[in-house]
């Protein structure tokens, strides 16, 4: 996993409550087992029609927003099934951000694990966020993880929590194996330490 320090993106505004991981990646398209290739399904249902052409008022296909890598959103997203193929979509996609209120729990943990940053807000300062963002073409976000603050590119600023382990991890670039392998000393000792296997120690059957 990629370390995460800080980042600036443009933002994207979907302005969309309970956006639910079927919405973010249908159904039909959990055949693959890859990570890779999401990205062009994303929001499937909402970006094409049925006819598979461009559905030109979603905010997704507007030319404004075109190199958005970070997404503004409204509560609980990332809610329903608890697919991981979702997160992957995302960040096949190029999110590197997300902003919402609140996210479901299980895709908050899902996106951590990928490296990708869920950041929760009061509801009034995403509406905040919201009014600026459409106030200005290519509005951009700096995001500083260390710092946990979030800067727009017309000075407005806000601090945001997050939870210390879960920074630890995206500043060192660990996922679950690389919080083992910060061990790997310890587990090679113990490995030395326990080199006979344990039938060893056992008293031998009597015949």
């Amino acid at each position: 996993m990629q370390k995460f320090t800080t980042f600036t993106g443009i933002v994207v505004p979907l302005d969309m409550a309970h956006v639910d991981t079927d919405q973010i990646v249908p159904k039909q398209f959990l055949k693959r087992v890859q990570r890779e290739g999401f990205g062009q399904v994303l929001f499937h249902h909402h970006r094409f029609d049925q006819a598979g052409q461009v559905v030109d008022t979603f905010v997704l296909n507007h030319p404004r927003y075109a190199k958005a890598s970070i997404l503004l959103a409204r509560e609980n997203f990332g809610s329903g099934s608890s697919r991981e193929h979702a997160p992957w979509a995302l960040m096949d996609y190029g999110f590197k951000v997300l902003i919402a209120p609140s996210f479901a729990d299980i895709f908050k943990n899902n996106c951590f694990q990928i490296g990708l940053l869920s950041i929760e807000l009061a509801g009034e300062l995403v509406d905040e966020w919201f009014k600026r963002v459409a106030s200005q073409s290519g509005y951009r976000i700096t995001v500083d993880l260390a710092g946990q603050t979030l800067t727009g590119s017309d000075g407005f600023a806000c601090f945001f929590a997050v939870d210390p382990h879960r920074k630890h991890c995206l500043l060192n670039g660990l996922d679950d194996i690389g919080l083992t392998l910060e061990h790997e000393d310890r587990i090679a000792a113990y490995e030395r330490a326990h080199a006979a296997p344990w039938q060893a120690g056992a008293p031998e059957a009597r015949s």
